[in-house]
């Protein structure tokens, strides 16, 4: 069972639905009804059956407690404006032995408060990024154990040249003994 924070059009649920086949689900939280449309309509496309998509926010994600294996996101946590919840919602949703597999946008150095407060850089997936320590320290609060980020590429644009990154930020649920 894998579960797409921010899931939009769909396209990594999925991709995930299909890897789990036959017995495995895929899940999807969006939380607009016309993002979920398109991921619906995907899916018909696509034939994939055992995808479901949920209207709902990651900040309060409906599913149960320990009821998926993978929590995945693309660039979708930095937009969050309470990134500690969603961080607990994930670990709270993932089974014990559960992994958290992001790809997201870190902050590098200080953001100038310009860019903080620009509705085209939160759009741009900038204004909203956080650094690498507190990323980790927001897993590890959450209950999280061997996080580790990736930085892959810096990004440059105006303004922000070399003070932002993607990553992939992994890390796991623990398992209960």
């Amino acid at each position: 069972r894998v579960l797409d924070l921010g899931s939009g059009a769909g396209l990594d649920v999925l991709l995930s639905a299909r890897r789990v086949a036959p017995g495995g689900r895929a899940y999807g939280v969006d939380m607009t009804d016309e993002m979920l449309a398109v991921a619906q309509g995907n899916q018909t496309r696509a034939a994939v059956p055992n995808a479901t998509f949920l209207k709902g926010t990651i900040e309060q994600i409906p599913l149960a407690d320990a009821s998926v294996d993978v929590v995945i996101s693309n660039c979708v946590i930095n937009l969050a404006a309470d990134k500690r919840a969603v961080l607990r919602e994930a670990h709270r949703v993932l089974r014990p032995g559960g992994r958290l597999a992001v790809a997201d946008m870190v902050a590098l150095a200080e953001l100038p408060a310009e860019v903080k407060h620009s509705l085209d850089q939160w759009a741009g997936c900038v204004a909203g990024t956080i650094s690498i320590e507190e990323y980790t320290t927001a897993l590890s609060e959450a209950g999280f154990t061997g996080v580790d980020v990736e930085v892959t590429r810096e990004v440059r644009l105006d303004g922000v040249d070399g003070a932002i990154a993607s990553a992939y930020i992994r890390a796991r649920k623990e398992v209960i003994a």
